[in-house]
């Protein structure tokens, strides 16, 4: 009779917050592929510089390979949970315990005031990702939760004398989730972008803005979003020195391309050095010289430079093939989730990922400005690595329970999974 009992509570907890189906498995092995050879790579990046400061080269993968574990063990977790039964707190969790974290970076001692990582038991952790993954969280939840609002015209009673007045109807229920959801993109941009973060503060704002667009926000407000966002920053850039003097110096080493080559463009023509020297088929694996001290940070933000040396453009556009698939299936799990808060997480999240690359390969190839920002599943750290793979545990768990033909199932099979489901 007791273990008739437990079983019956286990069933329960199984029916209401675990996720059953089979996964995307196309979507888990390009995943896999992907860190697989992520984790290469940062060996074969890192070892020059990895030897020039701990004297031994396996310090940079050593790390790299316990965050893999951490992060595969929490994507594996992930995609077994019922992602619509914890919505709620996942929202509120993840948007606050962001924004803490966002806040008590600029209590770190900094160098140049620049703030963004904190210490927690001697790990070195990076806010601004986590703040992504929340922001992704907070604005799925409050656009899929108002939808009706979000896309209402009905005029709101206290709004009425001010759309007489512009004989425009500005002041309607689509302003509640708007406004909702636009002062905690506002609030995270600006938070990101006084630790000195600029690719970040890009970054956030545009997964903020497409949020908003997949959530169906009316275009006027897109209309009046940039014009208030061009005269702040004009007022700002024209009448203060708001603008850190490294992001101006990085803009203009970018214009400029012979400003400064020993100083802030040597990164960059570094990179550009290392692209040029892999030609078609690459120096083979190992085979960079300008990973030797030469690119800075090349198991960091520079990776895709000594992946296009050693691997030549055939295997930087197998690469950029795997990351195009990824974000083909991540869009195909989102187009067939069963509701549309796993439509905005999904599209969310696979939006991330593709502005990264984009803006990692483009900064790389000096096609935008030199300023940091990882590249998805190759750029040593752990912070991101272990936040990516907690959002592939997301679409994972989407694909669970989305509409896609994932292969065929016994008849044993799925006689249980109706029979738990209801």
């Amino acid at each position: 009779m007791a273990q008739q009992k437990k079983r019956t509570k286990w069933e329960q907890f199984s029916r209401l917050f675990l996720a059953h189906g089979s996964i995307d498995v196309s979507f888990f092995v390009i995943v896999l592929l992907l860190l697989c050879l992520g984790l290469v790579m940062v060996y074969s990046a890192s070892y020059p510089i990895s030897y020039s400061k701990f004297g031994t080269s396996t310090v940079y993968i050593k790390k790299q390979l316990g965050f893999a574990a951490v992060g595969l063990v929490g994507m594996l977790f992930i995609s077994k949970i019922n992602y619509k039964r914890l919505k709620v707190i996942a929202a509120i969790v993840g948007y606050l315990g962001s924004l803490v974290l966002l806040i008590a970076v600029f209590f770190e001692p900094s160098s140049d005031d620049i703030h963004r990582w904190i210490y927690i038991g001697g790990q070195q952790i990076q806010p601004s990702e986590f703040a992504k993954l929340g922001l992704i969280l907070f604005c799925a939840y409050v656009l899929s939760e108002w939808h009706e609002k979000t896309v209402s015209k009905k005029e709101l009673q206290w709004g009425r004398k001010i759309n007489a007045f512009f004989r425009v109807p500005l002041i309607n229920e689509s302003l509640i989730p708007i406004g909702v959801c636009g002062g905690a993109i506002a609030l995270f941009v600006a938070l990101v972008f006084l630790e000195s973060h600029l690719s970040g503060t890009v970054l956030m704002a545009l997964i903020g803005v497409v949020m908003l667009y997949l959530g169906g926000v009316r275009k006027k407000w897109f209309i009046c979003g940039f014009i208030l966002l061009s005269l702040v920053v004009v007022v700002l850039y024209t009448s203060t020195d708001f603008f850190r003097g490294y992001m101006v110096e990085r803009i203009e080493s970018w214009l400029d391309k012979d400003a400064d080559p020993l100083g802030a463009r040597w990164q960059t023509n570094q990179a550009l050095y290392a692209i040029g020297s892999g030609g078609l088929f690459g120096t083979g694996l190992g085979g960079s010289k300008q990973k030797y001290l030469y690119v800075s940070e090349p198991q960091n933000d520079m990776i895709f430079s000594i992946i296009c040396e050693e691997t030549g453009v055939i295997g930087a556009g197998l690469i950029i093939l795997l990351f195009c698939l990824l974000i083909w299936r991540g869009v195909v799990i989102g187009i067939n989730a069963e509701d549309r808060y796993g439509m905005l997480l999904s599209m969310g999240i696979v939006f991330q990922v593709g502005a990264q690359v984009f803006l990692n390969i483009a900064v790389a190839t000096d096609t935008l400005p030199n300023t940091g920002i990882s590249l998805p599943f190759f750029s040593a750290g752990g912070t991101s690595l272990v936040i990516m793979m907690l959002e592939m545990g997301l679409l994972l768990s989407i694909s669970r329970q989305s509409r896609l033909r994932k292969g065929t199932v016994s008849k044993s099979s799925a006689k249980r999974i109706e029979t738990e489901e209801t």
